[in-house]
């Protein structure tokens, strides 16, 4: 039975050192790319018993959060690595607050009695503003660096500026005084690969030239970002979105936001958007940023010895955190203005500057677009997640260096062709936001001017399309398509990949050809009703490079599912605060769209096809279910392992630990009573041990070992005793049999628990952990069960 098989998953530690050590960054993990090759389950292989269905409906906390018993107060000598966490496991929320309060307390007595200890006092105070001003300088200096270094190497595959080798092409030119208006990109500085290899400028052989070096360059990042990847850090591919999410809600994966990780991710992004693939880097720049702040909590005591503290963002927000967060961000963009990467004096990458306001007739082609975005969003999802879960299934998966290879050499060998294919991402949507004005010399501004006008107008009228403007839109329907398809394949790749900007291009594609399509319509025929009350002939009536806006965000939206934040990100990226109107008509829309096809958005997807323990505020539960419904062990399933509090000894507790996969016992007052005294973790009971039988002299096999408050009497020739009540948990989080699910899926989600202990009557019936929840969720939508697993 597979069921069968995957409850009784798991894996448990024999030694000391082996649970002590941490986990590298050559563990695999399986998403948005990486391999996850293991059998842990920290939550999952958890207790076995008979089920009772109980009378009554209550809820209870076993000796309540804020009881006076805390986990400190009974540690008379603090146990090495009692209260840490294994790889791949669940960090206990609460146990973590509590320790958090704990600590808060005593610096706060302590801090009257000297100047030093005062002093330590306002660094614990202040240390919180000290991480997110550091990881804000850190985030906003590297996101600079990697954008400088990105448009190098992506002019690095057409040419080289002999006059100063780090000069990107536009910036080779910009001191040039032999640069003409028309011919604004050429200089003499900058030389192509064929004029440098073969001393031709134009003709076939320069063209066949400049096609194998753009190939040849292409490859050659992209082999080496997948290379630096596999070996140095396999958790630096991929968006890192999924996994910091879950990251975020008290999972725990070793390395992943680690200083080889941000170090390597750094490098690699820069290369695999030199490579010329279908990805971005604004989704793996959250990743780096991730990385800088976990790197620099650990220099502060608050936060290295607190994991809850790392992710305060997850389950709630508080109000200090919000501050935080503002002043992080604002130190970075201090720090990115400094630096100038997009060589503009401004802080927004694709800056629009439009001078006709939008009609409101021009909201039905902006919901059209929102249509596209919406349909596009669920193709792309369904697409992506089909493949990527083919490439877990088959061979193919098996050969990552090959994979980005051959992904990379088909967008070469399809994108050099097109001029819109070819250029930087990033520079074609800036090129589709832009407006046509006197001094732009781009084909979708080549339109027939009017030499029998009789003034002359700040904004250039509505003017019928030139050939140059009819050749652009096949091109760009070409671009599309071809944008379309290698998304599909490129995301989930073993490089870092973003899909922020893919998605903004396909949708900034499409809007640019409606917008074309409506100012040809409007000038043709400006008596329509429609067009007849706002565009009178000669003025300047439809802007198409706002529909290449509107369908950015909408091709966004469609994927990612967000609406308010997409509509903030889309003005700060273009600075059009005018047009939040039409950003929200096309965002909204796209979103509806899509949620017609599944609620999903790509990062959700990408979650649950990797099986991550992530439970979706989101995600409604509405179903009329009970606890004891869903607790484990199921009727038919083995006893409930427990222990009890002080009639077991050392042996019976370790062939417990060796005989059982599971990851924490119950502790109970005895096997009659069954009456709940509170929960020991398998981690922290092995490593007790070991530390007693090292430390405490008379410790053998034969000694009993008390959870009680008070040693029970015992024979004078009897072994010393082993005390654990230091590791016990003595509030665990209790429900009743009869509590409905809908509040149990809800206390977990606010409280960030990993398991909840079921009683009836006080008496231990079972227990539901937050993987129990999640294959109960996935059986309700008709689901298979089994994949709430490490795939």
């Amino acid at each position: 039975m597979e069921s069968e098989q995957l409850f009784h998953r798991g894996y448990y530690r024999n030694s000391y050192n082996s649970i002590t050590s941490a986990s590298s960054d050559e563990e695999l993990l399986d998403g948005a790319g990486v391999i996850m090759d293991f059998q842990t389950s920290e939550d999952d292989n958890l207790l076995d018993g008979d089920t009772v269905v109980g009378t009554h409906y209550t809820m209870t906390n076993g000796g309540s959060i804020n009881s006076s018993t805390h986990l400190l107060d009974l540690l008379d000598e603090p146990i090495p690595g009692v209260g840490t966490y294994d790889d791949f496991h669940t960090i206990d929320w609460v146990r973590e607050k509590c320790k958090d309060r704990e600590r808060h307390r005593r610096i706060n007595s302590k801090k009257k009695e000297s100047a030093w200890e005062m002093t330590k006092s306002l660094y614990d105070a202040w240390s919180g503003w000290l991480v997110v001003t550091l990881t804000g300088l850190a985030s906003g200096a590297l996101a600079g660096l990697i954008d400088i270094a990105a448009d190098w190497m992506t002019d690095l595959k057409e040419g080289v500026c002999l006059s100063a080798l780090w000069y990107n092409h536009e910036q080779c030119c910009w001191g040039s005084n032999e640069t003409t208006f028309e011919e604004r990109d050429k200089c003499p500085q900058w030389k192509t690969w064929a004029e440098l290899i073969i001393g031709q400028a134009e003709g076939p052989g320069s063209y066949i030239m400049n096609y194998i070096m753009y190939i040849f360059w292409a490859l050659s990042f992209a082999f080496l970002a997948v290379s630096l990847v596999k070996v140095f850090a396999p958790y630096a591919c991929g968006s890192g979105i999924p996994e910091i999410k879950t990251i975020l809600s008290g999972f725990i994966i070793r390395g992943y936001l680690g200083k080889w990780t941000l170090m390597i991710k750094t490098i690699t992004l820069v290369l695999a958007v030199a490579s010329g693939l279908s990805l971005g880097k604004e989704g793996p720049l959250v990743h780096v940023a991730c990385c800088c702040g976990n790197i620099f909590s650990y220099l502060f005591p608050k936060y290295s010895t607190n994991e809850a503290k790392k992710r305060e963002v997850s389950y709630y927000f508080p109000l200090k955190t919000l501050w935080r967060s503002f002043f992080a961000a604002l130190v970075a963009a201090f720090v990115l203005r400094s630096i100038n990467p997009f060589g503009n004096s401004r802080l927004v990458l694709f800056y629009v500057e439009y001078h006709t306001p939008w009609y409101l007739f021009e909201l039905f082609p902006f919901i059209l677009l929102g249509v596209f975005g919406g349909l596009w969003g669920a193709f792309f999802i369904r697409a992506n997640i089909a493949w990527c879960r083919r490439r877990k299934s088959t061979r193919f998966g098996k050969y990552p260096v090959l994979e980005v290879i051959i992904v990379a050499a088909i967008t070469a060998v399809i994108a050099f062709p097109n001029p819109y294919t070819r250029l930087n991402t990033s520079e074609l949507i800036k090129e589709l936001f832009t407006d046509c004005g006197p001094l732009e010399s781009s084909s979708l501004c080549d339109y027939r001017n009017d030499m029998n006008a009789s003034k002359i107008v700040d904004d250039i009228p509505d003017r019928p399309a030139g050939i140059g403007v009819y050749s652009a839109i096949w091109q760009l329907c070409l671009a599309l398509i071809f944008k379309i398809i290698m998304t599909v394949f490129t995301f989930g790749i073993k490089v870092p990949s973003g899909l922020f900007i893919p998605s903004m291009a396909i949708g900034a594609i499409a809007g640019r050809i409606v917008g074309i399509a409506v100012e040809q319509l409007a000038y043709y025929h400006h008596d329509w009703f429609i067009f007849k009350e706002w565009c009178e002939v000669g003025a300047d009536c439809i802007t198409p490079g706002l529909y290449a806006m509107v369908g950015a965000a909408a091709c966004l939206g469609g994927v990612t599912r967000m609406t308010v934040s997409l509509v903030v990100i889309v003005f700060e990226l273009t600075g059009g605060l005018e047009y939040i109107v039409p950003l929200m008509a096309a965002v909204m829309t796209s979103k509806w769209v899509g949620d017609a096809f599944g609620r999903e958005g790509i990062y959700e997807a990408h979650i649950r096809l990797n099986g991550y323990p992530f439970l979706d505020a989101k995600e409604e539960f509405t179903h009329t279910t009970l606890a004891a419904d869903v607790m484990r062990p199921r009727r038919n399933d083995p006893p409930l392992a427990v222990l009890t509090q002080d009639n077991m000894t050392v042996d019976d507790i370790e062939n417990m630990i060796n005989e059982t996969s599971y990851n924490g016992f119950p502790v109970i007052m005895s096997k009659e009573s069954q009456r709940l005294v509170g929960f020991a973790l398998r981690r922290d009971l092995t490593i007790a041990i070991e530390s007693a039988r090292k430390k405490q002299e008379g410790i053998v096999g034969s000694s009993r070992v008390c959870f009680a408050q008070h040693t029970p009497s015992l024979p004078a020739e009897s072994p010393r005793p082993l005390k654990l009540r230091s590791i016990l948990d003595m509030s665990p989080f209790t429900v009743t049999d009869h509590t409905p699910m809908e509040i149990v899926v809800d206390i977990f989600r606010k409280l960030g628990l990993r398991q909840c202990l079921v009683t009836h009557n006080g008496r231990l019936l079972g227990i539901i952990t937050k993987k129990d929840i999640l294959r109960h969720m996935a059986q309700t939508a008709n689901q298979d069960p089994a994949s709430i697993m490490f795939n």
